[in-house]
C-alpha cells in the first residue's frame, strides 16, 4: 500500500502538499481527510494508511501551508497545542475547503478511482467535513467532533450529500446547548444524520489521553457503512 506527500495545484502557480495513500485493490472510491488542528501528522496519515487497506484513495491536504508548510504537532507537548491554536484561529475557512476541493480533483484522477469523493474530518475538519457536504461533486461528508459548527447553523440547509455527524456528548468545544442547536438544525435537513457518543468527550477517536476504544469502534462502523454506500 503505498503512500507519499505529493503535490496539488492550487491555482495562479501556486501548489501545496497532501498525503496519497494508495490502496492495493481499490475499491474506486476516494477519501479528503482532514486535519485536526496539529496538521498532517502521524494520527492523519495513519487515518489515511487505514481508509487505503479499506481499499479507498486517501489524501489528506495541508490545510495550513499558506502559514507555515508541512505541520506535524504533537497535541500533548502544550507548546505545540498552543501553536496549533494560532494556526487554526487564523486559518481562512473558504481558502481551507478550496485546498480540499483541489485534493478531492486529484484523488479522482487517480488510476482505478470512480470519480466519488467523501470528505472526512476531525476537530477542525470536522467544520470543513460539514462544509465541503455543501460542494458540489462531494459525495459524503462525515464530522467527527467538528468544532464551531454550532456557529454555522443558517447554512445547514445548503447540505447537499449525505452528512454523518458524530458528536461527543461531553465535549467542552460542543457544550449541550450546542448539541441542542446542531440537532434542531439538521432535523430540517434529510440529508444529516447525527450519532451522539455518550460519555466521551473531544477526540475520542484519536488514540491518546482522549481515546475511548468503544466508542470510537462505533464511530468508525457507522463511518464505514455510510462510505460504503455513497462512494462505492
Amino acid at each position: 500500500m503505498p503512500s507519499s506527500f505529493i503535490s496539488v495545484p492550487a491555482g495562479r502557480d501556486e501548489r501545496f502538499d497532501a498525503y496519497l495513500a494508495t490502496p492495493d485493490s481499490p475499491n474506486g472510491g476516494s477519501i479528503v481527510v482532514l486535519q485536526e488542528i496539529f496538521g498532517v501528522n502521524g494520527y492523519i496519515r495513519s487515518v489515511c494508511d487505514d481508509f487505503a487497506a479499506q481499499g479507498y484513495f486517501a489524501i489528506a491536504p495541508d490545510l495550513f501551508w499558506r502559514q507555515e508548510r508541512r505541520v506535524a504537532l504533537d497535541p500533548a507537548v502544550p507548546d505545540q497545542m498552543q501553536r496549533a491554536l494560532a494556526l487554526s484561529q487564523s486559518l481562512n475557512h473558504g481558502q481551507a475547503v478550496a485546498d480540499a476541493l483541489a485534493a478531492a480533483a486529484v484523488a479522482r484522477e487517480q488510476p482505478g478511482a470512480n470519480g466519488k469523493v467523501a470528505a472526512v474530518g476531525f476537530c477542525l475538519g470536522g467544520k470543513l467535513a460539514y462544509l465541503m457536504a455543501m460542494e458540489p461533486g462531494i459525495d459524503a461528508g462525515v464530522a467527527y467532533y467538528g468544532v464551531a459548527i454550532q456557529a454555522s447553523l443558517a447554512d445547514m440547509g445548503k447540505v447537499t450529500a449525505p452528512l454523518l455527524l458524530h458528536i461527543a456528548a461531553d465535549d467542552h468545544l460542543c457544550p449541550p446547548d450546542a448539541q441542542a442547536a446542531i440537532a434542531a438544525a439538521a432535523a430540517e435537513n434529510p440529508k444529516v444524520e447525527i450519532i451522539t457518543h455518550d460519555d466521551v468527550g473531544h477526540g475520542f477517536a484519536r488514540r491518546g489521553p482522549t481515546y475511548d476504544a468503544v466508542a470510537a469502534e462505533r464511530a468508525d462502523a457507522a463511518t464505514a457503512q455510510r462510505l460504503r454506500a455513497s462512494l462505492t
